[in-house]
């Protein structure tokens, strides 16, 4: 098993914060991801079958990616904006490509 690349922190490009309703959408979506990964432990410890475990798994990488969508789409219009309008648009641009490498590295 190959040694895992340790995750360094991002610098922040702004001091933006996600807005109310993106913040409650993705608590939401991982409370949502937090219970299906419960269910998989359970369905594990129950005797699952492989095909119904790898199943579910996917479904939970899914909710997953629909977050980190969300998280991005929420990004973009608050924190890069708010970078842009202060003069600060290749700070964030820098910023953006740095977590999307990060993100994409994950695929």
């Amino acid at each position: 098993m190959a040694a895992k690349t340790p995750i360094r922190p991002l610098k922040s490009t702004s001091a933006a914060h996600l807005a109310q309703r993106t913040q409650a959408d993705l608590k939401a979506r991982l409370a949502r991801i937090e219970g299906h990964v419960r269910a998989v432990r359970a369905m594990l410890a129950e005797g699952e079958t492989c095909e119904d475990l790898m199943i579910q798994l996917a479904a939970v990488r899914a909710a997953t990616t629909q977050a980190i969508a969300k998280l991005f789409e929420g990004h973009m219009e608050t924190c890069v904006t708010s970078c842009v309008r202060s003069g600060r648009g290749q700070e964030a641009l820098g910023g953006l490509k740095a977590a999307l490498t990060t993100l994409l590295r994950q695929v």
